[in-house]
Formats: C-alpha cells, structure tokens, sequence
C-alpha cells in the first residue's frame, strides 16, 4: 500500500507542479484554456500559487500527514472548480480539468487508504 500511496501522491505533485510552472510562465496553452472559459488571464498568478502549494503540501504530506490530506482536498475543491469554470463556459475541452480533478481525488483516497482512516 505505501508504494501506490507514494506514487499516486508524486503523480499528483508532478502534474500540479507542472500545471502551477506552466501559469507561471504565462504559457500560450494555459492562455488558451482561460480564454476559452471567459476568465481573465490576469489570474493565471494565482492559480499557479494555488497549485503550486497544493504539490507541495501533497509531498511534505508524506511526513506530515494531515498536511497532504488537506492539500489533498484543496486540489480536489481547485479542480471541482475548473470543471464547474469548463462546464458555465460550454466549453468541451474540459478533460484536462477532469483528469487533474481524477488526480486529487486519487491522491486523497490513497493517503487516507495508507494513513488507516478507511
């Protein structure tokens, strides 16, 4: 159980990583998404901050438990939000936003599984 917990929870980290260095550096792919769902690109800086805390909390969440369970839930509640943001705005490329949405949720599951809280 510890190595899928490990590997869900880097899988995770990664991928929010990315996702935050790629807002971070206002790439065109991110722009093209937040204009797609009508959201002002003067955001893209703090939903990268917002990811990037949540990959970060998910790997120090190794040693401190509690901590990944919230980044956990931070990311799950994040995405939820990028799917509801695809959803208003019609917007059919809203597979990213699931997949990452997927991602938290298996990040959550995984470190309650290994932690004993099921």
């Amino acid at each position: 159980m510890h190595l899928i917990y490990l590997s869900i929870t880097v899988m995770a980290a990664l991928a929010d990583g990315y996702a935050a260095v790629l807002n971070f550096a206002g790439a065109e792919s991110v722009e093209v998404v937040a204009d797609r769902v009508r959201l002002s690109r003067s955001w893209m800086i703090p939903f990268g901050v917002l990811l990037a805390t949540g990959a970060i909390g998910l790997l120090v969440g190794t040693a401190v438990p509690l901590l990944g369970q919230v980044a956990a839930i931070g990311l799950l509640l994040y995405f939820v939000c990028a799917v509801g943001a695809h959803v208003r705005a019609r917007d059919t490329g809203v597979g990213g936003a699931i997949f990452f949405l997927v991602l938290a949720a298996g990040a959550l599951v995984a470190n309650l599984a290994y932690r004993g809280h099921w």
